[in-house]
């Protein structure tokens, strides 16, 4: 049997327009020869759809997508699994489930609903959805299918430690007699998550002794960054196929794997690509807009939004005041010239002496966050003008400690760069040649008083994401990170700056997600604590 994955990018609640994507990729796949063909999971409706699901009329929108794609098995030659919201059948649990739906000319197969409903990071679907453990294996032109979905194949112990379950969705399809086992996909992406993917498929097919192919969605949808990367995996758990990683794709499963790179850079590049795109064409903005202090961060950003939007829809401001270095101002300038996006300059000193005495000259930290909030106040107005979306510039080392300003430079629509740390966005720079070399090499400073730098104020950049990367991403507490090694100082005074931040980062724009520990909802922290 020639199987194929469509691997396409669903818009969350857009029924009609995900319809249509599903057929396109249907109908030249069916013309390439698949006789069976699969679409993600939640492919209707778009994942993650969150309380979306709870609305009335929610169920029905998907049930009528499904009849459509149902009707269409009459004229396209080829089978199609889907995934959609269908109601829960029972009259207790929680009122939906996570379904799938095997179908072929004109006829409804098999409905699989999910048996596994990850509740971790940044998953809540127990919070919507019941969970269904019974196997689902439909035969289908005279080939036993085993339907699973996502997280259904999540159950390698020697890969995953710890397990979330106790059940075995794969193992109880083959034995309910599956020959080969299906699993459609809403997987979001995390650096080197489409090589683990990989390994799991592997793993799965090896000890089942079953071909595996699983299709996965690519595309933005707010936070969540989805890369495609779809797979399929021969009973021996060799790879057979490989869909292209943060781009449609029909993947044929009988044909040479192509390698994907290894480029953990490039691969982090293209995801934030893909999601100030996507966030854009789906909310139906065009034109950003960004402050540009000199510095690499506002550099890196609108590089990546200059790739992302095309220069002609973005517009850096510079907006200096009388503590901005000339050459801040003109690597600014050199950045938007060498990328060709619209440049202002827009001098905002007279503004900040005014409001520093309406104020009554507060002195301090409150004349050097009373800068930042006249920026991000031009660029929020402007914002509301010219109907462009504002892209704040922080890194994740800055909004972890809480060095940003709310209100200030952290106004705005996305925040694209804050689950990158401070020593990956110089890394990642690099890449850009129209980032000006003194952009590289001067000293990180937010500019806000006399001669200031970051470093009066911070650690230096890499052993702050040292500590950092053990306290956010290994979760270790400041007594396990001292024992590590690190001075017990350092460590303490970190650890305070995460913690008393975290009122501020609940008011951040969307953080963009391209690690396994960003901030969001898979960091769910309390603010009044001790």
């Amino acid at each position: 049997m020639k199987i194929a994955a469509l691997q396409i990018n669903p818009t969350v609640n857009d029924f009609d327009g995900n319809v249509a994507l599903i057929e396109a990729a249907w109908r030249k796949a069916a013309s390439l020869g698949a006789e069976l063909c699969l679409a993600p999971e939640l492919a209707v409706c778009g994942y993650p759809v969150l309380d979306l699901a709870l609305q009335s009329g929610f169920v029905a929108r998907n049930e009528a997508a499904r009849d459509k794609l149902v009707a269409l098995s009459k004229e396209i030659g080829a089978g199609l699994l889907f995934g959609l919201v269908m109601a829960n059948e029972s009259d207790c649990g929680k009122p939906l489930s996570n379904a799938a739906v095997l179908c072929e000319q004109g006829r409804v197969l098999a409905v699989k609903r999910k048996a596994l409903l990850p509740t971790y990071d940044v998953f809540d679907e127990r919070r919507y959805f019941e969970p269904d453990a019974t196997p689902c294996v439909a035969e289908f032109r005279g080939v036993k299918l085993g339907l699973l979905i996502c997280e259904d194949v999540w159950v390698e112990r020697d890969l995953l430690g710890r397990l979330d379950y106790t059940l075995d969705p794969p193992a109880d399809c083959v034995k309910q007699g599956a020959q080969v086992l299906l699993n459609i996909s809403a997987s979001p992406w995390g650096e080197g998550k489409h090589f683990f993917r990989e390994k799991l498929c592997q793993s799965v097919a090896q000890r089942l002794k079953r071909p595996l192919f699983m299709c996965n969605q690519w595309g933005g949808n707010d936070d969540l960054l989805f890369d495609g990367a779809s797979v399929g995996v021969d009973a021996s758990g060799n790879t057979v196929a490989r869909g292209k990683f943060f781009a449609e794709d029909i993947v044929l499963f009988d044909s040479n794997a192509q390698a994907w790179r290894a480029d953990s850079i490039a691969d982090q590049i293209d995801a934030l690509c893909v999601g100030i795109a996507d966030y854009f064409r789906k909310t139906g903005f065009k034109k950003a807009l960004l402050g540009l202090s000199g510095g690499i961060d506002s550099a890196l950003v609108a590089c990546l939004a200059s790739r992302a939007l095309g220069p002609q829809n973005v517009t850096g401001i510079t907006m200096p005041t009388r503590f901005s270095s000339k050459g801040s101002i003109e690597d600014s300038r050199k950045v938007a010239q060498a990328l060709g996006i619209r440049f202002e300059e827009i001098n905002i000193d007279g503004a900040f002496e005014n409001l520093r005495t309406l104020c009554g000259k507060p002195g301090g930290l409150a004349e050097e966050n009373l800068q930042a909030r006249i920026r991000g106040m031009v660029l929020m107005t402007r914002s509301n003008a010219e109907s462009a979306l504002v892209l704040a510039t922080g890194n994740q080392s800055e909004l972890a400690v809480g060095y940003s300003t709310l209100y200030g430079d952290m106004c705005g629509a996305l925040e694209v760069i804050g689950d990158l740390p401070k020593m990956r966005v110089y890394e990642m720079a690099k890449r850009f040649t129209e980032i000006p070399p003194d952009t590289h090499t001067k000293a990180p400073s937010a500019e806000l008083r006399p001669n200031q730098t970051d470093q009066d104020s911070l650690p230096p950049y890499a052993q702050l994401d040292a500590i950092l990367g053990e306290y956010l991403d290994k979760r270790l507490d400041a007594d396990a990170i001292i024992k590590a090694g690190h001075d017990a100082a350092m460590v303490k005074r970190i650890a305070r700056m995460v913690e008393i931040a975290e009122f501020k980062r609940r008011q951040a724009p969307i953080v963009l997600r391209v690690s396994a520990h960003a901030f969001g909802p898979g960091r769910r922290m309390p603010v009044a604590k001790k």
